[in-house]
């Protein structure tokens, strides 16, 4: 018997996002692949391919919240603990 592996869309042609997918379309993304599982009539290989694109998603969106949170720290600690400016963060 010969299985085939659904084809998933992705927007860089892997299972990984593309790096520079916006944080709304990838929660948007991810929402979507979470109700096509919940719904639970996906074929067994293709319910695969589509948890795999939603946790690359979700740790996408995870590193985008926490680039946001900490710029936002990085904002509210002045030495007055007044806001104070935006300085450039490096994330990395």
């Amino acid at each position: 018997m010969s299985v085939t592996r659904p084809a998933v869309a992705s927007t860089s042609g892997t299972d990984e996002p593309s790096l520079d997918l916006p944080f709304e379309k990838a929660l948007e993304q991810l929402e979507d692949i979470v109700r096509r599982l919940e719904k639970g009539d996906v074929p067994l290989d293709e319910s695969v391919a589509i948890y795999e694109r939603g946790e690359a998603l979700k740790r996408h969106c995870e590193g985008l919240l926490q680039k946001a949170e900490a710029r936002i720290q990085k904002i509210t600690l002045g030495p007055d603990g007044r806001a104070a400016g935006v300085a450039p963060l490096d994330v990395d």
